[in-house]
């Protein structure tokens, strides 16, 4: 499928488009960026998001601090201090200034709109599952570390996450916990947790790319998806 990009502001806040041609609307789908910035890898897994039929948004979170700002896969202490620069509210507002930019297209079906997100961009999925209820239909967050099962109760969208079984950032612990919560709550949350595999586990520019577990959940993605944003 032919596939158009380019650079927008959505309300102040630069990000990475990438669409159908064409005019005719299509669901769309928030690209979340790991603690390493919006890079070539998020900007590339925007681009085969949208060349399954969706529009995809990938904004840039670490605008504030000015715009462009990435490091290496090799740069994890650099990483973690611009993950921390952030603040939930203001995350949550640029995630809201994204979506009210697609619902605004005339190219985008504004009912029909789902969020994935790697590392930090997992956690912030989640967060804005839960506190965007009204407006995010389904979410998948891959390897989320510290995603807010406390939130749990403000969910409203399914959600589809990923965790890698020898992930050293993300205990097994607080997956049973994020699994046991939403059972409390009887929210439709799938946790599929991939033997063997480590955080970073679908990027094929991390050392850490773990090829049959990236394959499976990208075909469990699409499933996802298709099954909750094109009815």
């Amino acid at each position: 499928m032919s596939v158009q990009m380019q650079t927008v502001d959505v309300g102040g806040v630069p990000a990475y488009l990438a669409r159908p041609a064409g005019d005719a609307p299509a669901p769309a789908v928030l690209v979340i960026q790991e603690a390493f910035g919006l890079n070539d890898h998020i900007k590339d897994v925007t681009r085969r998001i949208a060349g399954e039929g969706y529009v995809a948004l990938a904004p840039d979170l670490y605008w504030r601090g000015g715009e462009g700002r990435t490091v290496r896969y090799d740069q994890l202490p650099e990483a973690i201090g611009l993950m921390h620069s952030l603040k939930d509210a203001e995350i949550v507002a640029d995630v809201r200034s994204a979506i009210g930019y697609l619902e605004k297209q005339a190219f985008v079906r504004a009912d029909r709109i789902g969020i994935t997100g790697f590392c930090m961009g997992g956690r912030v999925s989640y967060l804005a599952a839960c506190e965007l209820p009204d407006k995010i239909k389904a979410s998948v967050p891959y390897y989320g570390g510290g995603i807010p099962a406390d939130k749990t109760e403000k969910l409203r969208c399914p959600v589809l996450a990923f965790f890698g079984e020898k992930d050293a950032f993300i205990p097994l612990d607080s997956v049973e916990q994020l699994k046991a919560e939403a059972k409390r709550l009887g929210k439709n949350v799938e946790v599929v947790v991939y033997p063997g595999a480590d955080h970073g586990f679908f990027c094929n520019e991390r050392a850490s790319y773990q090829k049959a577990a990236a394959e499976d959940s990208w075909q469990r993605l699409k499933a996802f998806f298709a099954k909750h944003l094109r009815a």
